[in-house]
């Protein structure tokens, strides 16, 4: 059972101002989401293999094949801001 006290101790490692006012709500409300994981902890899993991933997806990347692209000189002619053969852009320092 969480207390008052716990709640405003959760409340300061988390560096957020809980009001005295609010500390009883917080810890019902908290409260009530362990009795929800209490529930969860009755359920018999036994036979239940681990979920890694709620989707069925194995690898879906793509193979890495080297095909024909456009030459550095036809990517660079769409700009003005070029500077030793790469697009030049504003320093983000």
């Amino acid at each position: 059972m969480i207390t008052k006290e716990e709640v405003g101790h959760v409340g300061w490692l988390a560096r957020i101002e809980i009001a005295e006012s609010e500390s009883d709500a917080y810890a019902e409300k908290l409260n009530s989401v362990l009795e929800y994981f209490g529930q969860l902890d009755e359920v018999d899993t036994e036979d239940v293999l681990p979920t890694y991933h709620v989707a069925d997806v194995m690898n879906v990347f793509r193979e890495d094949i080297v095909k024909p692209s456009m030459s550095q000189e036809d990517v660079l002619s769409n700009t003005e801001h070029k500077q030793e053969g790469s697009f030049k852009v504003p320093k983000i320092m």
